[in-house]
């Protein structure tokens, strides 16, 4: 629990449903088991066309991974009627990628008006066990909806 408020109680539905309808996101085919003020959790299984060589999963699709957790995260804490998106956003994959599913746990570093700050840890499992693959630090923009 990270102690943050969300300022829209819809917050959940609005994260879950602004980001799986993306393109991209749906091309990745990943899925959110957690969201709650600050924090976000997304599940991403393996699929060899994610990969970069079998049971191995492509670098650009943790960074990718990293980045929809930790903004997703800065996300449910803005206000209705606002959107994020990334400003910036650094990973370093510190194991190798290879496993069934990804994990990656985003939470909120620093909220701000319009500037907020989130990390990522990533986390890569093979029979049942977790194992860090990945870190992301995040600046996200929020802005109204016109």
């Amino acid at each position: 629990m990270t102690g943050f408020t969300a300022a829209n109680p819809d917050f959940a539905a609005l994260v879950r449903k602004s980001v799986l309808s993306m393109p991209f996101a749906k091309l990745l085919g990943f899925d959110y088991s957690r969201i709650e003020p600050g924090e976000t959790e997304i599940v991403l299984p393996y699929r060899d066309e994610l990969s970069f060589r079998p049971g191995f999963f492509a670098g650009a699709v943790v960074g990718s991974l990293a980045d929809f957790a930790a903004v997703s995260a800065t996300f449910t804490l803005v206000p209705a009627g606002w959107l994020v998106s990334t400003v910036d956003y650094d990973v370093k994959v510190v194991a190798p990628p290879a496993g069934e599913k990804l994990v990656a746990r985003g939470r909120v570093i620093k909220p701000g008006s319009t500037l907020l700050f989130g990390e990522a840890q990533v986390f890569v499992e093979k029979g049942g066990r977790e194992t860090l693959c990945a870190v992301c630090l995040a600046t996200a923009k929020a802005a109204q909806i016109r």
